[in-house]
Parts: C-alpha cells; sequence; structure tokens
C-alpha cells in the first residue's frame, strides 16, 4: 500500500492526518487572533491588514482552500477514529492510553468540535461574507482611506491614501450586537477547551511527548488555550463597554444616509 493509502486507510495514519491537520489549524486560529488585536490601534492597523489580504488575490484563496482541507481532513478523521474506537469494545479513546486518565476536555472532544465547526460557519458568513446584519458590511459601509502606510516585516504593503473596506466598523458594528457577543464569547471558550486536549494529543501523536516533557509540554497546553481565550474575549467585551467604538465620521456618515 502506497503512503498515501497507509495515511487514509490505517487507524495510525488517520491519527497524524489529524495531527497535523490540528496543528495547521492552530496556527491559523494564532495568527487571526493576532490580526484582529490590531482593532485596538489605529483603524489603519486591521483596515491596512484586511486589504493586505484581500489585495494577495489567487495567494489568499490558495490559503482558505488549504484551511478548506485542513477542516475537511481534520473532521473526517475524527469522525472515522470516533466510530472505530465505538466498535474497539474495552479499548482506550483516541489519544489515551491505559495509564493515562481521561479528562473532560477529552470526553467532550466530539461535542465541542460540532459546535465549533457551527461557530465556524456563522463567523465566516458574518463577517466574511457579510451575510448576518448585511446593511452594515462589505460594501453598504463607507470606504476607509488610509492615514498613513501600513507594514509588514519592514515594507509599506498598503499605502497612505488608499481607499480600503472599512473592517474596524464592521468589527465593532458586529460586536454592539449583544447576542453575537455573548454567542463569540461561548464559542470561543469551546474552542478553547476543544484545543486543550488537542494541542496535548497533537504533542503526542507527532512524537513530541515522553515522559520527560509531559507536564511542561501540559502547561503549554493550557497557557496557550487560556491566552487565546482571553484575546478573543477582549475584542466583544470593549465593544460592548465602549473602550473600542465607531469613530466619528462614521457615524456622521451613517445618520446622513438614514436621513
Amino acid at each position: 500500500m502506497s503512503l498515501l493509502g497507509n495515511l487514509f486507510c490505517s487507524s495510525i495514519g488517520r491519527k497524524f492526518l489529524m495531527a497535523v491537520s490540528g496543528l495547521i489549524l492552530v496556527g491559523f486560529v494564532i495568527g487571526h487572533l493576532a490580526g484582529n488585536l490590531q482593532i485596538f490601534s489605529h483603524p489603519d492597523k486591521i483596515n491596512g491588514y484586511a486589504a493586505f489580504l484581500h489585495d494577495l488575490g489567487p495567494l489568499l484563496w490558495v490559503a482558505r482552500l488549504g484551511l478548506l482541507a485542513a477542516v475537511v481532513i481534520h473532521v473526517w478523521a475524527a469522525v472515522v477514529l470516533t466510530l472505530e474506537n465505538k466498535r474497539a469494545r474495552g479499548i482506550q479513546a483516541y489519544g489515551y492510553k491505559h495509564t493515562i486518565q481521561a479528562t473532560l476536555a477529552s470526553r467532550t472532544m466530539r461535542w465541542t468540535g460540532v459546535v465549533v465547526l457551527a461557530f465556524l460557519i456563522y463567523h465566516l458568513a458574518h463577517f466574511t461574507l457579510g451575510g448576518v446584519g448585511a446593511e452594515h458590511f462589505k460594501g453598504n459601509l463607507p470606504a476607509y482611506t488610509m492615514t498613513s502606510d501600513y507594514y509588514i516585516a519592514g515594507f509599506p504593503v498598503v499605502r497612505a491614501g488608499a481607499e480600503v473596506q472599512d473592517v474596524h466598523s464592521m468589527v465593532v458594528f458586529g460586536f454592539q450586537n449583544v447576542a453575537v457577543s455573548v454567542f463569540y464569547i461561548v464559542a470561543v471558550g469551546l474552542l478553547s477547551f476543544h484545543l486543550l486536549h488537542g494541542v496535548d494529543s497533537m504533542f503526542q501523536t507527532l512524537g513530541w511527548r515522553n515522559h520527560k516533557w509531559a507536564a511542561n509540554l501540559r502547561r503549554v497546553a493550557v497557557v496557550l488555550c487560556v491566552l487565546y481565550f482571553l484575546g478573543n474575549l477582549a475584542i466583544p467585551a470593549s465593544v460592548l463597554l465602549g473602550q473600542v467604538h465607531l469613530r466619528a465620521d462614521v457615524v456622521a456618515a451613517l445618520a446622513g444616509a438614514g436621513n
């Protein structure tokens, strides 16, 4: 059997695919959070960041398709491994030996995974596609004029004076809805809980965890997940508390459009 066949047809191969796809998705959610945290800086930052991603054109779609493939493989492997574990009576669930006690995070992986998948679909419809609350998204908001250059790695990638999409206002509008903010906070809390066991299992599957390093890697997973949750919590909380708000020119423009 070929290497590709072993990956998809054997239990060990599917565990490896789940770990690697999980590693890709962990890298994405951390990078995504880092980009979103620019909401706390000048609007040039997050708007320039979004414009830079948009200007990647085909490369952005390659990245999106790669992430979609990682999600599909991760979900498929999780479902298949879960069904295999159910059929294998008396065998411990994925990622655990008889000497390792199952945690609440590990026992609820499938349920947190389902909720996270539903959240991902909603989040894309809300902020990326603009299908939820569309009156304040995409082309319905005034364009934003950059007041300074936006730099990545020391290179200006979006110039001052460029008209870009006002992602800053989109985010504020979205999280001013209390129901949306509460759902977002609960969902990222479950995602963080999902990551807690997922990162730990990933270390084990990829051979990065041994008896000597197990405790330290567990601490790394806990710290990572707590920081991830707090970072995501800060964004809607700051909007609801008025610490991050709409600019005066946006309020005036929308008020004028409504008259």
